[in-house]
């Protein structure tokens, strides 16, 4: 076959990417990288998976001769950016040890969240996404021009191609594969999004598995029910590695370039939605999901937010909204606080106290963490931070902030959806403009969840974090129907 160019595993693409990743890890590979462009090496393609044209045979060669040597060059931040759980857990002065505001007597029973919750919850990760996808890899600054042409900056309301003039159109592409299913005059329901099967999968996985799973548990249900073209980065390379008999942890490290990109983060919602007012009980079952394919900060990205959206659950008996600020905290207090992440995310937080116009904390963040690729976990867990500080946790405001904020976009809006939905508490508490569109359907090639409803989701993700007696009816036929209001 000619023409086939599989993105994200090739060698001569790998070499340039992890020549990066050793400049922000704090290792020297000076003589490496001159070596590769010595040889007619080319840099990391800067937005997509691939360079054009295959590599020389000898080319190829070279960059796997490289990959080997890059691997054993240690990093002088190993000391702060931990990948074991208990040395994370040993670096985290405040990490949290039990279930908050829970009688001693009931922490047994895990606490759950009511279905208005999760369903707000699954819908808000839903229509964040939606509004990132067909702005995903264009810069910020055509983000920017896009939404200012049709009259929707500050961000509000969906993107669309209406009334865009045509030179703008040229210069910033929509990108190719979300813009005919999420521009406002073409959305027919949720299209499918690795944001989305992947929670789906966790679903799966606790259905099959319970909570305590184990790494090589997710690595079996991946191969039995992801098709490895619905993967990337990480996750590509992952996959590609057990295919190859490669066991984890090893999995997340051998010539995995992407291992502290966004990956794991995208994947971590289930484990807070099924954790609530229990942030160290989250981000634990995240680190075993995101471990299969990540280390350091890209398991960082996936614990802070597992954290975070237990910590918006804490109050799943009461009616009160939970401060967005205090699960933010929560989110902090399990990543190393010498780590980038952490720095990043206090950034992110500061600046979005220090800057009314969020126009301004873009900008700050943008300058301080640019030179990161624009889907690592570092600068867009710095985004999603600052967008919920300064919407105060508010739905409208968070998504839009958060896609607003450029990088990777889609997965920015799902995750700050996820938070700000949860902290509503009920889908009725969400805007039927950001709900309505999305018909209450959801496509995935996720075996049996095809035109799933979010409603349906809730209650599935309510039955995995009972006990395990009530684990059978999980297997239930999955049929829609409203949740009505308390």
């Amino acid at each position: 076959m000619t023409g086939l160019r599989v993105t994200w595993v090739q060698p001569e693409d790998l070499i340039g990417h992890e020549l990066r990743q050793a400049a922000e890890d704090g290792r020297d590979a000076t003589r490496i990288a001159h070596r590769w462009y010595a040889a007619g090496g080319h840099p990391a393609p800067a937005r997509s998976g691939v360079s054009p044209g295959p590599a020389p045979a000898r080319l190829r060669d070279r960059a796997e001769e490289l990959l080997t040597e890059l691997a054993v060059i240690p990093s002088v931040l190993t000391q702060w950016e931990p990948t074991d759980l208990p040395a994370i857990k040993a670096a985290c002065p405040a990490w949290p040890d039990g279930p908050t505001d829970t009688p001693a007597r009931a922490r047994d029973t895990p606490a759950v969240l009511t279905l208005p919750q999760l369903h707000a919850a699954w819908l808000g990760r839903a229509a964040g996404c939606l509004l990132g996808k067909p702005v995903e890899r264009i810069p910020l600054q055509g983000i920017r021009a896009l939404a200012r042409a049709t009259g929707n900056w500050p961000l509000h309301t969906w993107f669309t191609a209406e009334g865009l003039p045509a030179e703008l159109a040229a210069a910033y592409p929509w990108n190719r594969r979300s813009a005919p299913t999420s521009l406002a005059e073409n959305i027919d329901g949720m299209p499918e999004d690795d944001d989305l099967n992947y929670p789906l999968l966790n679903l799966l996985l606790l259905q099959r598995h319970g909570r305590d799973f184990t790494t090589a548990q997710v690595a079996r249900l991946w191969l039995d029910e992801l098709p490895a073209g619905r993967t990337f980065t990480a996750e590509r390379v992952a996959y590609r590695n057990l295919l190859c008999g490669i066991e984890p942890p090893d999995t997340a490290r051998f010539r995995n370039p992407f291992r502290e990109w966004i990956g794991a983060m995208i994947r971590a919602d289930v484990h807070g939605w099924t954790h609530p007012g229990d942030p160290g009980a989250a981000a634990a079952q995240a680190h075993r999901d995101a471990t299969l394919t990540h280390t350091a900060n890209g398991v960082y990205g996936a614990m802070f937010v597992a954290a975070t959206i237990a910590a918006a659950g804490r109050n799943a008996e009461h009616t009160e909204y939970t401060d967005v600020h205090a699960c933010l905290r929560a989110g902090l207090a399990v990543v190393p606080p010498r780590s980038r992440l952490a720095e990043a995310v206090r950034l992110g937080i500061e600046s979005a106290r220090a800057h009314e116009d969020f126009e301004s904390v873009v900008d700050v963040l943008h300058s301080a963490l640019g030179h990161y690729h624009w889907v690592h976990a570092v600068p867009n867990a710095a985004l999603v931070a600052a967008a919920l500080t300064h919407a105060y946790g508010d739905f409208d405001g968070s998504i839009c902030r958060a896609v607003s904020g450029g990088w990777d976009t889609d997965s920015n809006g799902a995750t700050a959806g996820s938070v700000a939905g949860l902290l509503a508490g009920h889908p009725a508490r969400l805007s039927e403009h950001w709900t309505s569109p999305l018909k209450n359907r959801l496509a995935t090639s996720v075996g049996g969840f095809d035109g799933v409803g979010f409603d349906v989701l809730a209650e599935l993700t309510r039955i995995a974090t009972l006990p395990p007696p009530s684990a059978p009816a999980m297997a239930r036929t999955l049929t829609s129907r409203e949740t009505p209001l308390p």
